[in-house]
């Protein structure tokens, strides 16, 4: 069974969920070397990335591409360090 970890990592502060793909910090050492957890752990992700939609989040791919944005936004503006 293969990672859901898309390589966002951008994790929401009040419920710790990656906006990528919903797992936890302790979800994603778990699904290294505990993979009995794993299904559970699949298990939980599309109600979580629901949750975090539905508060606004972008979520999956999106959530890569918004950081992206942020990131490039701050130097295009000519804000970067004098």
């Amino acid at each position: 069974m293969g990672s859901p970890c898309i390589d966002v990592c951008r994790y929401d502060e009040e419920t710790g969920w990656c906006l990528g793909c919903g797992m936890t910090r302790k979800d994603k050492k778990a699904w290294k070397k505990e993979k009995e957890r794993r299904a559970a752990i699949r298990a939980a992700l599309p109600a979580r990335l629901a949750a975090l939609r539905a508060a606004g989040w972008p979520v999956g791919k999106a959530a890569r591409k918004k950081r992206k944005k942020k990131e490039a936004s701050p130097l295009a503006a000519g804000e970067g360090p004098a």
